[in-house]
């Protein structure tokens, strides 16, 4: 197959139709109507092997995942996605690999109803990019920006689980190997939870370098501090059974990975959060990130996160 053949059998054939897509594939550009009186919202994020994942994660898992990291930020904003692009290099034409990889990505993308509308591909040291677009209500996205003293802070399901998956280490229990790899192969975006944030929520961010650095994005970008006590962090029993607590929380602080969302909610709207997320601590007047536990004791551990650089 050609790079046109390609692009046809595995992507565009697949690629599910919107009504809203004037021009897909097949053009210089393509063409979307968004609907009236709702705001485009643009993301991109990039994989590259043996960076993102690993040289030999199952190539349907690098299409989930590579789709996935994108509609998390989709969803720390409160969008509905809609469309995306993806620019592809990859080493050589193996079609059983376009295959696992298309079918993973379509998985994620119907669910959704994501239309790929676009892209690139390429030869070289194999790297996916994905362009990700939604829309929100005009003024009701949400940002980073916004958090205030006084604020809750909560987090979506458990952390820590995608960065021990990752290790594949012989410390993991063998009874959850499965679930504890799944959550790093194949996060879920938390897209509804996103939408039901827009009215409720004074900032949001998900989590994907770190509990610890994207909070602190929310903090630096509001001009605020926070109180976080680390015996709070929703840790799973996979993640227990598997670490000390104290490793279980420098996972979740630090390891990554997890495309959670954390956000932030005034107290008394608190109770409109029609499923019950973990509240870790609240937002001070004073700067800076203070971790401690819930007896007021210092938490002296490293609070670093993923660099890319």
């Amino acid at each position: 197959m050609n790079e046109f053949a390609i692009i046809e059998h595995f992507f565009n054939a697949s690629s599910i139709k919107r009504k809203d897509v004037v021009l897909g594939i097949g053009d210089d550009c393509a063409i979307v109507q968004p609907p009236p009186d709702q705001e485009l919202l643009i993301t991109t994020d990039t994989l590259v092997s043996g960076v993102h994942f690993l040289p030999d994660m199952a190539a349907s898992d690098i299409g989930f995942k590579s789709l996935a990291v994108n509609l998390s930020d989709l969803a720390a904003k409160g969008a509905e996605p809609a469309w995306m692009t993806l620019a592809l290099t990859l080493p050589k034409n193996d079609e059983t690999w376009l295959k696992n990889f298309s079918t993973g990505l379509f998985e994620l993308a119907n669910r959704y109803h994501v239309q790929l509308i676009g892209g690139d591909l390429t030869k070289g040291p194999l790297s996916i990019t994905i362009q990700a677009m939604g829309f929100a209500p005009k003024n009701q996205s949400l940002r980073r920006s916004n958090a205030k003293p006084g604020d809750l802070i909560y987090v979506s399901n458990t952390l820590g689980d995608a960065a021990l998956g990752l290790k594949n280490s012989m410390t993991i229990a063998k009874t959850y190997q499965d679930f504890l790899i799944a959550r790093h192969c194949r996060p879920e975006p938390r897209i509804e939870l996103g939408k039901q944030l827009r009215d409720i929520a004074h900032a949001s961010i998900d989590i994907s370098d770190g509990l610890a650095a994207d909070l602190g994005h929310i903090l630096n970008m509001s001009h605020v501090g926070a109180t976080v006590y680390v015996d709070r962090l929703p840790l799973s029993n996979a993640l227990l059974a598997s670490v000390s607590r104290e490793e279980g929380i420098a996972l979740a602080l630090n390891g990554g990975d997890d495309y959670e969302l954390c956000f932030t909610v005034a107290p008394d709207k608190a109770h409109l959060l029609n499923t019950p997320y973990t509240c870790i601590g609240k937002i001070t007047n004073q700067p800076g990130l203070d971790l401690r536990y819930q007896d007021e004791k210092k938490y002296n551990g490293t609070q670093a996160g993923y660099k890319h650089f």
